[in-house]
């Protein structure tokens, strides 16, 4: 007996049971989530940047990195694949592959250069290593990109791997892997949000802004990657 699964594609409006007139808000609706995701991933990086003001001491660098790989890189490599505002739309299936590798090669560059920023500040100041909830909530990130992006590469050079595995379930791999990359990096930046040094630099209604703000990409990136993957039936044989 062998089990298979059928996954949805991307944007099927099956099943919703609306009107037409309610359709087209729905679809509207969701084209503005996007498009506000890709702000918002944009903005975070850019003020996570300015806030740091990098190169002022090797821990600025840290923020910098890591918001530029997680709230923009890896955003846009997820969104590239949405039916409903890719930057990228006139680009065919394959160029988005090939885009989204770009992405994902730069999270996982500049993830790696954010964590050996971290480490050489803390060796500096002579500060233990993986005190905090956001350290380990990072080092968790890191290590689920690395598992995604192995998924990726199994994918993309299939005989690499041991045993014989079906493309869907490699691509369903991946896709799961890299949500959950994606929902640790969230909970990672609004932990950091925490810290004593971005208390110290955000204060009042602007810090409350900035914890909501990583949570609304969040789930335009789930609800994407859930509709794309999520079984429709079982097929046995």
């Amino acid at each position: 007996m062998r089990a298979d699964v059928e996954y949805s594609p991307v944007g099927q409006g099956q099943g919703l049971g609306l009107g037409v007139s309610d359709f087209w808000l729905y679809v509207w609706m969701r084209r503005a989530a996007v498009v506000a995701a890709h702000v918002t991933g944009l903005g975070l990086a850019v003020l996570i940047s300015l806030l740091s003001r990098p190169g002022t001491s090797l821990f600025s660098w840290h923020p910098v990195c890591m918001s530029v790989a997680y709230c923009l890189c890896m955003t846009e490599g997820v969104l590239l694949f949405s039916a409903e505002g890719s930057l990228f739309c006139f680009k065919s299936r394959q160029g988005k592959v090939r885009l989204h590798w770009f992405c994902q090669t730069l999270v996982v560059l500049l993830a790696a250069t954010g964590v050996c920023f971290m480490v050489a500040s803390k060796n500096v100041s002579e500060r233990p290593h993986l005190a905090t909830w956001h350290s380990l909530l990072g080092v968790g990130t890191v290590v689920a990109t690395l598992v995604q992006s192995a998924c990726g590469v199994c994918l993309l050079f299939p005989k690499l791997l041991l045993r014989k595995a079906s493309s869907p379930r490699l691509k369903l791999y991946h896709a799961t892997c890299g949500l959950v990359a994606y929902l640790l990096a969230t909970v990672t930046v609004v932990a950091a949000m925490f810290s004593d040094w971005f208390q110290a630099t955000v204060k009042g209604p602007a810090w409350w802004a900035f914890l909501l703000l990583p949570i609304f990409p969040a789930l335009v990136v789930m609800n994407q990657i859930t509709n794309a993957y999520l079984p429709r039936k079982k097929i046995t044989s």
